[in-house]
């Protein structure tokens, strides 16, 4: 550093990253940043792209923990993630002939989540099945073998969007290889008559998908809304309405839809400001034509 100066380093330590390799913000996991230092400066893989095989053979498998869907105990099952069929696959067994789960590439992400994981290298992956979400969380012992699969993911991704999107650019695509979610949290909701009590509930909102769980870590939500933009007949209204009853927290938010309203609350004024603003950041944003297609077919859960 002292002799050449940062960007000469980093001409030389990043020289070869591949495109859909994920560059970590100061605002991401330990895990991440750690292991993007170690991958340019103890492991050189940058430098020498034979040792980023791991991630970019378009094929990997091996063992990673993963959460029981009814009982929460961790258990060792083999993971393989094919490019050229296009999906993250699970065993129960190792030496099973079917999978458990089929996930497509198309519909998957990864988020690491170490903190509602309880592992520091838990990694949540979401696919679509039936059009409704589905949880798996999963983590490795060793930060590598994590972060390699984080990357082999976005390297599936990255290689489908190629195809689907012919006339994209990287930079087009690299923001759709994973995202984070725009915000989760608890909030309170009531159902669609708005005549029983709220429940507390778990809440993620992942693009324009609002889901919410009885808890953070179940496989399944209990009920998805989608959100779309203002154009489109959405609102954000912070209060409820004058008639409601039944709630426990004090700051309440309402959703308008052109099917129905949504009522929520937070126990804090903080927390609703900042899933008002989530909300608004979705409303705000035009509707892309895929997105049609995903509210034509959604189905509201009350």
């Amino acid at each position: 550093m002292a002799s050449h100066g940062n960007e000469a380093a980093r001409a030389t330590f990043e020289s070869k990253v591949p495109s859909f390799y994920y560059r970590p913000a100061s605002s991401d996991c330990q895990l991440l940043r750690e292991q993007w230092v170690r991958a340019k400066y103890e492991r050189q893989e940058f430098i020498l792209p034979e040792k980023q095989e791991p991630y970019s053979a378009g094929y990997r498998e091996g063992l990673l923990w993963k959460r029981g869907r009814d009982n929460g105990q961790f258990l060792s099952r083999k993971f393989v993630l094919t490019e050229r069929e296009g999906a993250l696959k699970y065993f129960n067994k190792n030496d099973a002939k079917e999978p458990k789960a089929i996930m497509k590439i198309e519909h998957l992400n990864a988020t690491f989540q170490p903190a509602k994981i309880g592992h520091p290298h838990g990694l949540q992956v979401t696919y679509l099945k039936d059009n409704s979400t589905r949880n798996i969380f999963v983590y490795h012992e060793d930060g590598k073998e994590m972060v390699d699969w984080f990357n082999a993911l976005r390297a599936a991704r990255f290689h489908y969007l190629q195809v689907a999107f012919p006339g994209a650019s990287d930079v087009d695509l690299v923001p759709k290889l994973s995202r984070n979610y725009l915000k989760e949290g608890y909030m309170e909701k009531t159902g669609p008559k708005q005549t029983e009590g709220f429940r507390k509930r778990w809440f993620t909102m992942d693009d324009r998908r609002l889901m919410y769980f009885k808890d953070p870590l179940d496989a399944f939500a209990r009920g998805e809304v989608f959100i779309g933009s203002k154009e489109s007949g959405y609102t954000v209204l912070e209060g409820l309405p004058p008639s409601t009853q039944g709630y426990h927290w004090p700051h309440g938010i309402t959703i308008v839809t052109p099917e129905r309203k949504f009522l929520f609350t937070c126990e804090t004024e903080a927390g609703r400001r900042e899933w008002v603003e989530a909300f608004q950041k979705v409303v705000g944003r035009p509707m892309l034509p895929q997105e049609y297609a995903v509210e034509a077919h959604f189905k509201h859960k009350p």
